[in-house]
């Protein structure tokens, strides 16, 4: 699955939101830190910031949410949906895979929560990422057009309420 991780230096994203009828729109910023972790920042056009979060690879710290945006289930379900972007939860135990028509799921458990990265039959080409119970997604994503380690696109649309995040990146910094 490491060949799937993304690996961000600086990218900007065009981004859409749309939650149980409200809509937001503005700039996403992901940013690998000199420490090795990962800041994901999201502003309006205009630079009002909603939430700037810290990830590393088995922590997530919050320097920012818009007080509007600051309740415990808004920042858990955003916790998670970038987890899962970001592959942060790739060498978590117990890990194993499935096989289903053609498919591989590639799952990570992590408490109640399942990881899933699903591939074709080979593993050239990961399809689609969902989290969920062992039943069923609660959300599903994509990470398509991959240049230099950073996708192009990003969507992310969960299955149990109105929520979805749309990223189109229009920038990206990566050393030579």
């Amino acid at each position: 699955m490491q060949q799937f991780k993304p690996v961000f230096k600086t990218a900007l994203y065009n981004t859409q939101v749309n939650v149980v009828g409200k809509h937001l729109s503005g700039l996403l910023i992901i940013k690998t830190m000199p420490d090795s972790s990962t800041r994901i920042v999201f502003s309006n056009e205009a630079g009002f910031k909603f939430f700037d979060f810290g990830f590393t690879s088995n922590d997530f710290k919050v320097y920012y949410v818009y007080k509007e945006m600051n309740k415990k289930a808004v920042i858990k379900t955003l916790r998670k949906d970038f987890q899962l972007v970001l592959m942060n939860r790739l060498a978590n135990a117990g890990t194993y895979v499935l096989k289903k028509d053609s498919l591989n799921y590639y799952t990570f458990p992590d408490g109640k929560d399942h990881y899933y990265y699903i591939t074709d039959s080979v593993c050239k080409r990961l399809l689609r990422m969902e989290r969920g119970n062992e039943s069923k997604p609660v959300m599903t994503a994509i990470a398509e057009d991959f240049k230099e380690g950073m996708p192009d696109t990003i969507g992310i649309t969960h299955t149990n309420f109105n929520f979805e995040i749309g990223l189109k990146r229009i920038y990206h910094y990566a050393e030579r």
